[in-house]
């Protein structure tokens, strides 16, 4: 009876590919099929950032599957798939009794590797007749194009293994985040175990079904001589290993992986997540890590300084969480069944698995459930208050474990005791330190965002938009608009030096204004330190960050002019009050407008733009297309005058327009570096670098505090805020400039100080400190100055006249001047 239904199988087999053939897809087809590979986004030096895809795929060639994997695989889907032509002969003959049985219905259909390639790749998942025979047939041809080791490159590249990983090496990342030549037997085996159903096998969602699955494989493994009675022994023995692993990127840079998934939809639509394409960004692999550690920890420090707010959430109630319901292991296939000794390891290895909080009155399993669904941010982890004495706290994290949490972690909360802090069963938040030692925090009430550019190249190599993203995904760094305060500044000094009309010896007095806007209401700005200085050069003005004589210095230089010396910048004047507080930096800007700003003040007055993806590549290492390159304008110091291109590193780039003079520049840079010495920048003096300057900045009501500066390498601004705008109670050198320095500290270690050349035109002369006047040779006195050569002040009279006395004592205590 076999032999006849054999028998007529073939020939039926045979007249279907008489009758099928002709519409068969073309099998080759797949030596250059495109397989659905998801967007990854790099560092300039190809550490990963960032994946997306609802497809997780790492494609591998046959030579990079470990052998022990190839054996599970053939162990498990086709034990005789390098023997066979593509397909079995007592595959056919099961098939064919189904067909019998069923009536028409193809049930396990006896599929071997090479069926399977075919069905995933070329035809529909539907269970039919005639999708077998052309299955067959399509396997059959597929022979005779690709050998065995394309053909299950293929397979093992394609296959669904669960938790969105297609292929063996994404789930040995996902499961075990090993590559495959890591994988021990019993993982290779586990994997292997997968493709025939990856719901119902999975180790995560099934352990122990996953496990007889696996240990079921081993056992075939040793029946088919792939493996040693011993190796089998130890590999059944083995315990659940598997756990999920989410895609871990070699650097957390998630804002700017942001920035570049949304640039890849706005380019390649939805193809953007299957193409293959790789986007390498100019982000430093080193540095990132040193903005995104230099914020959190400021705005943590900010938030230690300003009180414990109390729990996140308060005395759970642990009975309202759901304990997580035990998987089923009914509807085994009769396969499991082989060997008795199966069932039996399995059990003994899922007990091994199980793990125990120990020493704690009561059942916390569901404590552990509330915090392994509450989300990690950043360093800050979350933990449950087990029990507290008076300077200690005892603390169970999601990892099962209980710390102890010392007073030393907890004491700046200036409360009493831990029990004042928190109490059983609150939700707290807790950092733990390199050494294991916990310390006590909670989400910053503040946020803020720090951006860091390559002056030459105007390259985006830093950017942080948050404390973290996975508690706001919102990019501050590029989307926040805030008023930029006094690091403002600096540029309406020099678009007063830039044209001659003032040097940093111009006496401007600091005294107070009375300002009609055209309202009805009169504006009377003040200092920040409320008082008046009188005269005073631009030099010290600058330092100290004088309001009423920056507003003056806009006053006499005219808004139509400054606004327009301010676009060259890349300031755009849709976004600048047309008023004299433009002065005091009431513009609401971004943060990378103001780095962008200061890198054109760093690179000695050329309008480079900031940009952050350098090459977009279609395809894998060995083999990619580039779809797209970066051609950024840059600065050129040494350049000749129209000079229109330089070569950098083997390339060659257009040398970007050259917005400023040099000599005005580079006397801004001498100034900024005064904000530093002696001014309201004076805590970056402990880096103990003389190349670096900066300037601080407050808005009004202390809403938003700033720090920006540079050296030749690098230019980085810092701003700290409320999301709500409410004040965040400090100024710029308590909040923003902490974090610039640590930021620049770490980014600048070991590399020598640069400080660029005094151009030619930049004399320096003495002068007059209380007049900005020079001195003729043999008046004694006077400090140096810098100033371009065509625009010298006048020589100081060789006695002071007396009412310029009387204006240099009154220091701005007299009536305030109005100005409509």
């Amino acid at each position: 009876m076999l032999v006849a239904l054999g028998g007529a199988t073939v020939l039926a087999t045979i007249g279907a590919a008489l009758y099928f053939s002709p519409g068969l897809p073309d099998v080759r087809q797949l030596e250059n099929f495109d397989l659905h590979t998801p967007l990854r986004i790099y560092t300039r030096d190809g550490q990963l950032i960032g994946e997306y895809g609802e497809e997780r795929r790492i494609p591998v060639d046959f030579q990079d599957i470990p052998e022990p994997l190839v054996n599970a695989l053939v162990a498990a889907e086709d034990q005789h798939y390098f023997e066979h032509p593509g397909v079995d002969p007592r595959g056919l003959l099961r098939a064919a009794i189904e067909l019998a049985q069923s009536g028409g219905t193809i049930q396990s259909g006896g599929s071997t590797i090479t069926m399977q390639v075919a069905r995933n790749y070329l035809l529909t998942l539907d269970q039919t007749f005639t999708r077998k025979i052309r299955e067959i047939l399509l396997a059959l041809q597929m022979e005779q194009v690709l050998n065995k080791q394309e053909i299950l490159s293929l397979y093992v590249n394609k296959i669904f293994l669960g938790h969105r990983s297609y292929g063996i090496a994404a789930a040995a990342k996902t499961y075990y985040d090993q590559p495959l030549d890591a994988l021990t037997l019993a993982e290779a085996a586990m994997i292997a175990g997968l493709p025939k159903a990856p719901s119902a096998f999975n180790p995560l969602s099934n352990p122990e079904r996953s496990l007889i699955r696996r240990n079921w494989i081993l056992f075939r493994m040793r029946e088919l001589g792939f493996i040693a009675p011993d190796a089998y022994q130890k590999a059944v023995k083995a315990p659940i290993t598997a756990k999920r692993h989410a895609t871990q990127n070699d650097v957390e840079a998630a804002y700017v992986a942001e920035m570049a998934r949304q640039y890849a939809i706005e380019q390649f639509g939805d193809e953007a997540y299957t193409g293959g394409y790789h986007i390498y960004t100019t982000l430093d692999s080193k540095l990132q890590p040193f903005a995104r550690d230099a914020l959190a920890e400021g705005l943590l420090a900010y938030d230690r300084r300003h009180g414990w707010r109390g729990p996140e959430q308060s005395d759970i109630d642990a009975s309202l969480v759901e304990a997580q319901e035990k998987t089923a292991t009914k509807g085994l296939e009769e396969e499991l069944s082989e060997s008795p000794e199966i069932r039996k390891t399995a059990r003994e290895a899922a007990e091994r698995s199980q793990t125990e909080v120990e020493g704690i009155e009561g059942d916390v399993s569901n404590w552990v459930q509330v915090l392994q669904r509450t989300p990690s941010y950043g360093v800050l982890t979350p933990a449950i208050v087990v029990g507290s004495n008076e300077r200690e706290m005892r603390v169970l994290t999601g990892d099962e474990k209980v710390h102890t949490l010392n007073w030393e972690g907890m004491k700046w909360t200036r409360k009493g005791n831990a029990g004042q802090i928190a109490s059983r069963g609150d939700l707290i938040r807790v950092v733990i330190d390199d050494d294991d030692t916990l310390r006590l925090s909670q989400r910053p009430e503040a946020e803020g965002a720090l951006v860091a550019q390559e002056p030459r190249t105007g390259a985006i190599i830093a950017l942080q938009g948050g404390f973290n993203f996975n508690a706001s995904k919102f990019n501050r760094a590029i989307q926040a608009r805030r008023q930029s305060g006094s690091i403002f500044k600096p540029f309406i000094y020099l678009a007063a030096i830039n044209n001659g009309e003032m040097n940093a010896a111009s006496v401007v007095n600091d005294a107070p204004v009375v300002i009609n806007d055209g309202s009805d209401t009169l504006w009377r700005p003040v200092n920040s330190s409320n008082d008046f200085n009188g005269p005073m050069r631009l030099r010290p003005a600058l330092a100290h960050s004088r309001n009423l004589v920056t507003i003056r210095i806009l006053q006499s230089m005219g808004l139509g002019y400054t606004i327009g010396f301010l676009e060259r910048f890349g300031f755009n004047p849709d976004h600048l009050p047309h008023g004299l507080s433009l002065a005091l930096g009431s513009a609401s800007l971004t943060p990378l407008e103001m780095t962008n700003a200061y890198a054109i003040l760093a690179n000695g007055g050329f309008k480079v733009s900031p940009w952050y993806i350098k090459r977009i590549v279609r395809g894998d290492e060995t083999d990619n297309v580039e779809v797209y390159k970066a051609e950024p304008e840059v600065a050129c110091r040494g350049c000749a005058d129209g000079q229109d291109s330089v070569d950098i590193d083997g390339e060659t780039y257009t040398v970007a327009q050259r917005i400023a003079d040099p000599e005005a520049i580079y006397i801004i840079r001498d100034m900024l570096r005064e904000v530093i010495e002696r001014g309201t920048g004076r805590a970056a003096l402990t880096l103990e670098r003389g190349d670096i300057v900066g300037k601080t900045g407050t808005t009004n009501a202390r809403r938003d505090a700033w720090f920006a500066g540079f050296n030749d390498d690098i230019a980085t601004a810092v701003w700290v805020g409320k999301d709500s705008n409410q004040t965040i109670s400090e100024y710029g050198a308590q909040a923003a400039l902490p974090i610039w320095k640590d930021f620049l500290g770490n980014a600048l270690e070991g590399t020598p100080e640069a400080w660029p050349d005094q151009p030619e035109g930049v004399i320096s002369v003495r002068v007059d400190p209380d007049t900005g006047l020079r001195l003729r040779s043999g008046q004694p006195g006077g400090i140096s100055e810098l100033f371009d050569a065509e625009y010298l002040p006048g020589y100081q009279p060789r006695r002071i006249s007396r009412e310029l006395e009387e204006v240099s004592g009154s220091q701005g205590s007299g009536t305030a001047e109005s100005i409509f």
